[in-house]
């Protein structure tokens, strides 16, 4: 019912202080004064700050705001495909950016708060663009500018489907396989070492 021709923007939280969902009501409100054909989709459980969120959006008359609730996981796909571009307004304390993740592997562009956690998996420029936190009228210029920019969108989108792979199941099984495997290894030629009592380099043919 989303694909009518708006932009869509999608928040997917619970709607609590540090994922900063107040910060994209503002930008939100400031994007709509010029940029009218958009759409803010709020998708997640309550968690203390729905009431005072509906009240801004009251409040200011904003249009086109829809707080959709709990929504199962195994239909959030559907709603990353319906958005042109995924906010989150994250303040703090993400350690790992699994939902930005999950934009990209639905090859959903980006835009997020600079902060530890989604660093680690957002090149900015490359995958999405960052706005400082708690900065609504930057995140509203980040927003503007992807959301204007249908090449940047694509091209993000791409990079962002292809690096979410390096974080599928099996890339990540596969590498912490290798790990073991890797520390078996060592333990095991440790324990040769000790049996021997000869020093590791001598056994590799190293040293006199």
């Amino acid at each position: 019912e989303f694909m009518d021709g708006k932009r869509n923007i999608l928040f997917v939280g619970r709607q609590e202080k540090r994922k900063g969902l107040p910060y994209l009501l503002e930008a939100y409100a400031q994007l709509k004064a010029e940029m009218v054909k958009t759409r803010l989709i709020i998708v997640g459980p309550d968690g203390g700050m729905r009431t005072a969120c509906e009240r801004y959006v009251e409040r200011n008359a904003l249009e086109d705001v829809h707080f959709l609730g709990f929504v199962p996981y195994e239909d959030l796909p559907r709603y990353y495909k319906t958005a042109d571009v995924f906010c989150a307004p994250n303040t703090g304390q993400e350690s790992f950016g699994i939902v930005l993740l999950e934009a990209m592997a639905a090859g959903t562009p980006t835009v997020a708060s600079r902060i530890d956690g989604f660093r680690d998996v957002l090149t900015e420029g490359v995958h999405g663009l960052l706005a400082p936190p708690r900065d609504s009228e930057a995140l509203a210029q980040a927003l503007k500018r992807m959301l204007s920019d249908a090449a940047m969108r694509e091209g993000m989108a791409l990079a962002g489907a292809r690096h979410a792979q390096d974080y599928s199941w099996e890339s990540v099984s596969a590498r912490v396989l290798a790990y073991y495997e890797d520390s078996v290894s060592r333990n095991t030629s440790g324990q040769a070492n000790r049996q021997t009592g000869k020093p590791a380099s001598q056994l590799n043919g190293d040293g006199a």
